[in-house]
């Protein structure tokens, strides 16, 4: 009998450093996102999110809450969702999409005011917009020009 892991959404915290630290990404990938030892996690606002697979650390990102969501939505209970990313090792096992499913749910109960998650995508990422667009997030045709091209603004409703 094959179990399914357990995927949850936690805040951060000291236990994960190590394990985080240790994440790996193929160049193709780290040139679209920061590995969560390039994050600085003390930042007021914002808030780094590990995904975990039963217990596991497996994936990483942050929730902004900061002003640099005004550039992304006119919405005042939007976030902003950046560096999402799942160490190499734990590739392919369908993290990402089970973690995205999971992050309405987690939003909702960790920041009651919140009611949209907003996201950039650079253009050439299809393999981000695509486990973007299978977890509900729109692309409303908004378009800005980032640091290496150019990336979709991308919309979840909570």
């Amino acid at each position: 009998m094959q179990k399914t892991p357990n995927i949850e959404l936690v805040h951060f915290s000291e236990d994960f450093v190590e394990q985080l630290h240790g994440f790996e990404l193929p160049a193709e990938q780290h040139q679209f996102t920061a590995l969560p030892k390039d994050i600085a996690l003390e930042k007021v606002g914002q808030y780094p999110i590990v995904i975990l697979s039963d217990d596991v650390p497996v994936g990483f990102f942050v929730l902004h809450a900061t002003e640099r969501v005004k550039e992304y939505s006119s919405n005042p209970n939007a976030m902003l969702l950046t560096a999402l990313s799942i160490d190499h090792k734990q590739q392919g096992k369908g993290y990402a999409k089970k973690g995205m499913l999971v992050l309405a749910d987690f939003v909702k109960q960790e920041f009651k005011d919140c009611n949209e998650v907003v996201l950039v995508v650079n253009h050439k990422n299809m393999a981000a917009q695509n486990l973007y667009f299978k977890v509900g997030f729109v692309d409303n045709g908004e378009r800005r020009m980032g640091p290496i091209g150019e990336q979709i603004l991308m919309h979840l409703s909570l």
